[in-house]
């Protein structure tokens, strides 16, 4: 300390026993933190996600006027690890609306060409083609409305 100033003082042993300790800290807090999220998973939970959604067998000559979702607000109930698995396997295999297996109501105030879905008939039918341990409890929004030209 000629100059007065201390040389060496935040090298050496003092600084390394620190980065020491903040490595074996973060260690222990990541892998608390991992045991927390699968202990988690374990437990019955209600979410909601959302899940895609595609349209099959539109009505022969007609065409779709204006935007259906691609994406539905499925509330689901299940074991974590399933809607965990539902999460990621939903990108690949979206639910299907066949117009020919649903009930399309004619919008009576609309133009003659306006019509309507209601999507809790469909819930059974969702729970089928998802094959997940889950269950959905309701779909959101609770009617589509589309018009065919």
């Amino acid at each position: 300390m000629k100059d007065g100033t201390r040389h060496g003082s935040l090298t050496g042993k003092g600084w390394t026993r620190i980065n020491k300790n903040l490595l074996i800290f973060t260690f222990f807090l990541l892998l608390s933190f991992i045991f927390w999220y699968l202990n988690s998973l374990s437990k019955e939970l209600d979410t909601s996600i959302k899940y895609p959604v595609s349209y099959a067998n539109i009505p022969v000559g007609k065409a779709l006027d204006g935007d259906l979702p691609s994406r539905l607000e499925l509330m689901i109930k299940g074991h974590g690890y399933s809607i965990l698995k539902l999460r990621i396997t939903g990108r690949g295999h979206p639910v299907v609306i066949d117009f020919s297996e649903v009930g399309t109501y004619h919008d009576e105030n609309g133009k003659p060409a306006d019509y309507y879905i209601i999507t809790a008939p469909l819930i059974n039918n969702f729970n089928v083609q998802l094959l997940s341990e889950c269950k959905i409890m309701s779909v959101k929004p609770d009617t589509l409305f589309f018009s065919l030209k």
